[in-house]
């Protein structure tokens, strides 16, 4: 089986749900290199040498299992107009799976863009085995990034990507809900931080393509349910707690609220 990118050395100690996360993440990643390891893109793709690359970086993606260089990678994944951006996604997603648990793909503006390429490729409507392997992956990812204390990319950056690219918020805010204690509270901790501004402006945290404010509703109303306890355990400061509190008030209740942190959108 192949090590996990990030895997911890033999010496590192894993408490048991860090370790079986990462067995399933080994796993999953070796699932998708045998279910895409020797797909190609169709033979007649192409895509504008001015804007995407040449002849010649194309000529790669028509080769199974020749490893891209990392722009190389980042442009394929993030062109939006293949002609059939389900074949391009197959045949780069042992390696782009790979560069996504290691942290090193780095979009423009959030890791949601790398979520889109998923959900461009319609990978959910594949044959079975296939949106098997692919589904296996998320879930192995998400469970792995929520019992790693240093996990290479935030979990509140993964949440936006699976949402994206499963087109659903529910699963991943349901795993997250079952795994309690340190490190899943020290993750939420850090996404609530990292949400509470957009999301008193009844915004969503992440660039979303549908679905933005159901989203936005339920992660909301996920946060007011589940983590005034858990944060409240973890010892954040109290204005956050306000501040997540704030988002079970709406209208004048919310913004005459003597905790109101004076945000302006």
């Amino acid at each position: 089986m192949a090590e996990a990118p990030g895997v911890l050395n033999a010496n590192a100690t894993m408490n048991p749900d860090q370790s079986s996360a990462r067995h399933r993440l080994a796993t999953a990643l070796d699932g998708l290199t045998a279910a895409f390891g020797g797909m190609t893109a169709h033979p007649d793709e192409h895509n504008c040498e001015c804007h995407w690359g040449s002849a010649e970086e194309l000529a790669q993606l028509k080769v199974p299992g020749t490893e891209l260089d990392p722009d190389l990678l980042r442009r394929t994944w993030q062109a939006p107009d293949w002609s059939d951006h389900a074949s391009v996604l197959r045949r780069i997603l042992p390696q782009f799976a790979t560069a996504l648990v290691k942290g090193s793909v780095e979009p423009l503006f959030g890791l949601e863009e790398a979520g889109r390429s998923f959900a461009r490729g319609h990978w959910q409507q594949w044959p079975t085995a296939q949106a098997g392997a692919v589904r296996d992956f998320l879930h192995a990812w998400w469970a792995d990034t929520l019992t790693d204390p240093a996990p290479a990319v935030p979990a509140y950056e993964v949440l936006a990507l699976v949402t994206e690219a499963s087109a659903t918020l529910t699963p991943w805010l349901t795993t997250w809900a079952a795994l309690t204690g340190h490190p899943a509270d020290g993750h939420l901790a850090e996404a609530a931080a990292h949400w509470e501004y957009d999301l008193l402006g009844d915004q969503l945290p992440w660039d979303s393509w549908e679905n933005e404010e159901e989203t936005r509703t339920e992660l909301t109303a996920w946060l007011v349910r589940n983590a005034p306890a858990r944060l409240r355990a973890h010892g954040v400061s109290e204005e956050l707690l306000h501040r997540i509190r704030l988002l079970g008030l709406t209208g004048d209740d919310r913004w005459e609220d003597p905790h109101w942190p004076g945000h302006r959108y």
